[in-house]
């Protein structure tokens, strides 16, 4: 049975109410792609705007087989005792095959989506850039609308492209493995560049003491790289999500980060970044629909990618050429 559709009234006082069934749906109407959707989507946000900005944007991002669900779960558990109220958006990355996710953030974090005082949602990436989906940053303003204090963003994993999730949150933590092989210096060097905490998980058991010396051996490049902030050196710390240890010490950190932007007078113009930058992603990713949308484009893009496909065109003519048939 398909639910009625709820009027942006009825989203509004849900979200204010801080309801999560209206919060998920307006986070679906969000996500949605139909034009007449996205229209309501926009006056939504319009009316809840005054109502956000005070929570904590945090991303979470890591090599592969770092523990970002579990060491989530053991975070946002650790904020909800303390009564702060916390919303994870935990970004799954979509087939590039298919189309499909897999959306199972929710079984992963199945203590934490009990809480009452989270909210724990799946979205899709649908192959977007960094991780992250494309409605990322108005579902998190969605979240601090109803009443959520932290907004934490998992992301698919790490690369090039992760300086998106960077530039859409206050705070980037980092999480990374003792002896993960040098295979991965190139993604370390590009991800500890954007880091504002590094921690390195699953220090536990015979995993200790190689923890440790990665906490020194990362705390040493830090220091010979760019810092983003005069005003912040980032820290390196060990935790186990499997313990729950180091994690109390670690938000630490995060709270004496803003502590410390706020009394430099950079918080304020940091957000004011996150909004600009924000603006530019939606005239890209806006622009690119209008382009494909183009009737006269569209009826040529299929015969474009096999030309390019079997080697009788270059990609940059063919792109020069449908963009002549776009102007």
């Amino acid at each position: 049975m398909i639910r009625p559709r709820l009027s942006v009234d009825a989203l509004e006082a849900g979200i204010v109410a801080g309801e999560r069934g209206a919060l998920g749906r307006a986070i679906t109407l969000i996500e949605s792609t139909r034009p007449d959707d996205q229209a309501r989507a926009r006056e939504l946000l319009e009316r809840l705007l005054p109502r956000t900005g005070a929570g904590l944007r945090v991303g979470v991002t890591g090599v592969p087989g770092v523990g970002k669900s579990s060491f989530i779960e053991v975070l946002g558990g650790h904020l909800t005792a303390r009564g702060t109220r916390v919303a994870v958006l935990a970004v799954d990355p979509s087939s590039t095959l298919s189309g499909g996710s897999i959306l199972g953030d929710k079984t992963r974090m199945q203590e934490l989506a009990r809480d009452p005082l989270a909210f724990v949602r799946p979205s899709p990436s649908r192959g977007s850039l960094g991780g992250v989906a494309r409605r990322t940053r108005e579902v998190m303003l969605l979240c601090e609308a109803a009443g959520y204090e932290v907004v934490l963003v998992e992301t698919v994993g790490v690369g090039q492209s992760e300086t998106m999730v960077a530039g859409m949150v206050d705070f980037f933590l980092v999480l990374m493995l003792a002896g993960a092989g040098d295979e991965l210096q190139g993604i370390k060097r590009g991800i500890l560049e954007l880091a504002d905490l590094v921690a390195i998980n699953k220090a536990d058991g015979d995993n200790l003491e190689a923890a440790r010396r990665a906490r020194v051996e990362y705390a040493r490049a830090l220091r010979l790289m760019p810092r983003k902030s005069s005003h912040w050196q980032v820290p390196v710390v060990t935790c186990s999500a499997l313990e729950r240890e180091g994690v109390a010490e670690l938000w630490a950190e995060v709270e004496a980060f803003k502590a410390a932007l706020e009394a430099a007078d950079e918080w304020g113009p940091r957000r004011a970044k996150q909004g600009v930058e924000a603006m530019w992603r939606a005239i890209e990713w806006g622009v690119m629909e209008v382009f494909r949308a183009r009737p006269e484009v569209r009826a040529e893009i299929g015969a474009s990618e096999a030309a390019v496909r079997e080697g009788r065109l270059t990609p940059d003519r063919a792109a020069a050429e449908l963009l002549a048939r776009f102007g």
